[in-house]
Parts: C-alpha cells; sequence; structure tokens
C-alpha cells in the first residue's frame, strides 16, 4: 500500500505541478485533461462542464522515491485542499479499505471501475478528511 497526497487545485494544477517539479527537482510523469478522458461507463467523469474540459483531471509527479499527485478538482471534493490518495494492488484491499474508511462518513464517488483503475472512489472520513482509493489498472514504478 502506498499513501500519496493528492493536492486539489481550482484551474492552477499544470502550473503548480511544474513549478514543483522545478522546486524539488522532480519530473511530471503524467498530465491528463478531462477533455482528454476516454468515455467512461462509471460515475462523474464525463459530467464535466464544458468550461473546465481542459483544466488537469490527473498530474503525478515523481522526485526521489515520492509521487505527488494533483487536479483541477471536478467541484465536488475539496478545491484547494489535500486529499489522501490510498494506492493498493488488489480489488480486495481496495473494497476492504473504501468500506473502512466510508464507514460513518460520505461517499462522493462510490468505489467502482474506471478506465485508469479496477477499483477507485472518493470520500470524505467520520472525521471529514477527504480520501481516494486506488487500485490501478497499470501500477505505477516505485
Amino acid at each position: 500500500m502506498k499513501l500519496i497526497p493528492f493536492l486539489d487545485f481550482n484551474g492552477q494544477a499544470h502550473d503548480a505541478m511544474a513549478f514543483y517539479a522545478h522546486a524539488l527537482g522532480g519530473v511530471v510523469t503524467s498530465e491528463m485533461t478531462y477533455r482528454d478522458m476516454p468515455p467512461s461507463d462509471g460515475p462523474g467523469c464525463n459530467e464535466m462542464p464544458v468550461d473546465t474540459l481542459d483544466r488537469v483531471a490527473h498530474a503525478q509527479l515523481d522526485v526521489g522515491g515520492a509521487t505527488l499527485m494533483a487536479a483541477d478538482g471536478p467541484g465536488a471534493g475539496n478545491a484547494g485542499g489535500t486529499t489522501i490518495n490510498v494506492e493498493v494492488t488488489s480489488i480486495e484491499e481496495a473494497e476492504r479499505v473504501f468500506a473502512a474508511l466510508a464507514a460513518g462518513g460520505t461517499v462522493h464517488m462510490p468505489l467502482a471501475e474506471t478506465f485508469w483503475a479496477h477499483r477507485w472512489g472518493m470520500l470524505h472520513d467520520r472525521y471529514g478528511k477527504p480520501w481516494m482509493v486506488n487500485c490501478m489498472k497499470t501500477p505505477h514504478a516505485a
């Protein structure tokens, strides 16, 4: 399991990740806009307002052995804040962790398959802290 900070921006994710890469000596290894996302049968990803389609849906910065992720939030979650992204290696572990964190909390995006993950979901735990759970289809290099 990996815990990865996930920064949520309101239109500044691209510039911020380029700044962090320069400041920390890392490399932005992936970036995708909402417009670039493939159609999905899952919840949420195809419901972006037209004026936000060119915002960053996902960016990843790798520096040393650490990873930082970011996006321009779609509005349902934590715009301007930080979310803890839990990356697990099995569907069963994703379901277990998501259910445990969601107990007494609020689910914003139910755990489901997406084009990038066998399972992905978003929630706020019982203490109001935001979390994402990811079981990636293509694991990231460590």
